[in-house]
């Protein structure tokens, strides 16, 4: 049974660019420092490695190591700036993505690309530590207040947890709807691995069965190559065909992939970037809450991402999303959850994993 954690309430104006220790539970601690754009940024280590939060802006992870590896993508922004605009800020192992849209919006659509959610000021943030039947964790949460006059009003409160023992990160997301009427939501976990030759995806889905489509059409704004769009036209039927990342297949800018996750007894789906070495990259969720799986894969001269992602809602933005009828809807006062959970496995733990999806597949 967890006892009740303690609570460590954070200022902005307090978080120095000298990195201070701040917090210890056992062998986890935390360390505050600023970046020099002069974004707070906080350092959650453990045993086995780290990730650093932004509690102040967007509740970015904005990068994550463990058992010597970074797991962060490759982007030219090498640190967090304080703006809002998506691509000027696009480093970070997690976004927040939503919540009044999401995605690349589309000719009719006003909104920014993945909604204003991603790098939200958030006025209240904090530190939690304690012990549960788990072990001892430190986890770090806040509040972000959205309101718009003659618009929608919601609170999101995101949260982080990490074990003393762990190398995955237990994320989760909880939005209540503030105003007196129904509102529309998009969310989405936007998780950005970093890829590698040769790496191989097992997780629970099957092409075979339809639950994984390629999509077809890239934004307007990029230019794809003859050779991305023949290899996108093969996917069209055999989407297992980007199952091993072969670094002579073209992903330059991208290809986007739609996938019908299946989830164990317990609710959970499960999806693994299995490296040469046998260890692996982690994403498990659940499907009820988010019931659109996304794999983004970009291997360009110039910065290489995996996403292996999980919303409520493809990536086409709020026009071409509710269309197909995947833009949701709060009731007043009615509150979305969704938790899950991301990071490394070691070799160890890869064969169990991969039985797991087996059965869910069988």
């Amino acid at each position: 049974m967890e006892n009740t954690p303690v609570k460590i309430f954070l200022n902005d104006g307090n978080i120095t660019a000298c990195k201070q220790k701040v917090v210890e539970n056992g062998r986890l601690s935390v360390s505050t420092f600023r970046y020099a754009s002069g974004v707070a940024a906080l350092e959650i280590s453990n045993a086995k490695g780290h990730f650093i939060s932004l509690p102040f802006h967007g509740q970015q992870i904005w990068d994550a190591a463990f058992n010597g590896r970074r797991l962060t993508m490759h982007s030219p922004v090498r640190e967090p700036l304080p703006t809002r605009e998506f691509l000027a800020n696009m480093g970070a192992f997690l976004f927040h993505c939503g919540m009044s849209a999401m995605g690349s919006p589309g000719p009719e659509d006003t909104h920014p690309l993945h909604g204003e959610l991603v790098n939200a000021a958030y006025l209240s943030a904090y530190l939690d530590a304690g012990e549960d039947e788990h072990g001892r964790f430190i986890g770090v949460g806040g509040e972000y207040n959205h309101a718009m006059a003659f618009g929608i009003h919601y609170s999101a409160q995101p949260y982080v947890r990490l074990y003393e023992d762990e190398t995955l990160m237990h994320i989760s997301m909880r939005v209540r709807n503030l105003n007196k009427t129904p509102m529309e939501y998009m969310y989405l976990a936007h998780i950005n691995f970093l890829p590698v030759d040769q790496g191989r995806f097992v997780y629970s889905a099957d092409p075979a069965k339809g639950q994984v489509r390629v999509r077809e059409n890239l934004p307007p704004s990029m230019s794809p190559s003859p050779e991305l769009v023949a290899y996108v036209k093969e996917l069209i039927d055999h989407p297992e065909k980007h199952h091993v990342l072969d670094p002579k297949l073209p992903y330059d800018p991208e290809i986007v992939f739609l996938i019908d996750y299946q989830a164990d007894a317990q609710g959970w789906a499960h999806a693994l970037h299995v490296h040469p070495d046998g260890s692996a990259d982690y994403v498990s969720h659940k499907p009820a809450q988010l019931d659109t799986g996304i794999r983004w894969i970009c291997r360009t001269p110039n910065q290489e991402a995996l996403g292996m992602e999980a919303g409520t809602a493809g990536p086409e933005g709020y026009t071409a999303e509710k269309k197909k009828g995947k833009v949701k809807v709060l009731a007043p006062d009615a509150e979305f959850l969704c938790e899950y959970k991301a990071g490394l496995v070691d070799a160890g733990q890869v064969p169990g994993i991969e039985k797991k999806i087996n059965d869910i597949l069988a």
